[in-house]
C-alpha cells in the first residue's frame, strides 16, 4: 500500500500529494513577507532577493510562490522552474528590468533549475544514495550571477527543511486530505486490496471539491508529474491563471497546532520497531 506522501507533488494520477498544500502555503507566505522586507530597503540597500525552494525535476513548489502576488509589479518577479531551460542573458535582462521598473527584484528558484543541456545550475559533482546528482544550493549561485553582472546588493535564503516541517502554518485542506488518504490506505489494506495508492480526485475547483480514489502502484512507480506548460507564463518566469486556480484551493484554511508556552506543542511517535514478518529481505 503506497501513500502519495511527497511535498514535491510530482506523483501522477492524484490531484495533489498530502504535504504539498502546506508547503505551498509556507512558500507563498514566506515569499510575500520577505518581499515586503526587501521592498522597504530597495531604494537605499538591498535590490535583489533570491529564495531557493525544493523541486528537483518538477516546479510545483516554485510555482506556489507565485501565489504571493498578482501582476507583473508584485513579487515574485521571477520564478525559475526546472521545466524551463535557464538562459543567463534573458534572466539578467529581466532582473535589470525589474530593478529599473520596481526598484527591486524578488527571485524564487527551484533547486532543480537547469540549463538546456540538462546541467543543474548548482550541481555539486557528487551523487546521493539513489544515484541522483547532489545539488549544492542554487540560491547563492543565482545571486552571484546577478552580483557579477550588475553589482546589486543582494540577499539569498534557502527554505530547505523549513518548508517541509512548517506545521505551524499548515493548510486545513492539506491536513484534511492527509487524514483522508491515510484512512483510505488502512481501509483498503483491511479489505485485502494490494499494490495500490490512494489518490485525491478533484471534482471541482470553485468551490473546491475532492474525493478519494486509488490506482495501481505500477501506474505510479518511476513516473514524475511535472508542471504542465499551460501553468507556466509565456516568458517562462511566472505562473498563469490556470495554475493559480489549481493551487489556490490547496492552501485554503489554517490548521494551527496546539501551542504551549508560545511554541507549537507537537506530538511525537515512539518509533518502536516491529518484528520482521517476512523471512527474506527484498531489494529493488
Amino acid at each position: 500500500m503506497g501513500g502519495p506522501k511527497t511535498v514535491d507533488n510530482d506523483l501522477p494520477h492524484t490531484d495533489c500529494c498530502p504535504g504539498f498544500g502546506s508547503v505551498a502555503k509556507y512558500v507563498a507566505v514566506s515569499t510575500r513577507e520577505a518581499a515586503l522586507d526587501v521592498a522597504s530597503m530597495a531604494r537605499t540597500s538591498t535590490r535583489v532577493f533570491v529564495f531557493e525552494v525544493m523541486g528537483r525535476h518538477a516546479g510545483w513548489i516554485a510555482a506556489a510562490a507565485g501565489l504571493a502576488g498578482r501582476g507583473e509589479a508584485e513579487p515574485p518577479h521571477i520564478i525559475l522552474f526546472p521545466e524551463v531551460p535557464f538562459e543567463l542573458e534573458k534572466f539578467l535582462e529581466r532582473v535589470r528590468g525589474c530593478v529599473s521598473d520596481f526598484g527591486y527584484c524578488v527571485i524564487v528558484v527551484s533547486e532543480g533549475a537547469a540549463y538546456a543541456d540538462g546541467r543543474f545550475l548548482a550541481e555539486a559533482g557528487t551523487r546521493d544514495a539513489f544515484g541522483h546528482t547532489q545539488l549544492g544550493g542554487v540560491a547563492p549561485v543565482v545571486a552571484n550571477m546577478v552580483r557579477e553582472a550588475y553589482g546589486y546588493k543582494h540577499h539569498w535564503a534557502v527554505a530547505d527543511y523549513l518548508q517541509r516541517s512548517a506545521r505551524h502554518i499548515a493548510s486545513q485542506v492539506d491536513v484534511d486530505q492527509a487524514y483522508a488518504v491515510g484512512k483510505a490506505a488502512v481501509e483498503l489494506a483491511v479489505k485485502g486490496v494490494n499494490a495500490v495508492m490512494p489518490t485525491i480526485v478533484r471534482k471541482a475547483s470553485k468551490p473546491y471539491k475532492w474525493a478519494i480514489g486509488h490506482v495501481p502502484l505500477a501506474e505510479v512507480a518511476n513516473k514524475e508529474k511535472k508542471l504542465p506548460p499551460a501553468y507556466i507564463r509565456a516568458d517562462g518566469f511566472g505562473i498563469t491563471e490556470p495554475c493559480r486556480r489549481y493551487l489556490e484551493p490547496l492552501i485554503a484554511g489554517e490548521a494551527y497546532p496546539p501551542y504551549r508556552n508560545g511554541l507549537p506543542d507537537y506530538a511525537r511517535i515512539k518509533g518502536v520497531a516491529v518484528r520482521r514478518k517476512l523471512a527474506t529481505e527484498f531489494k529493488v
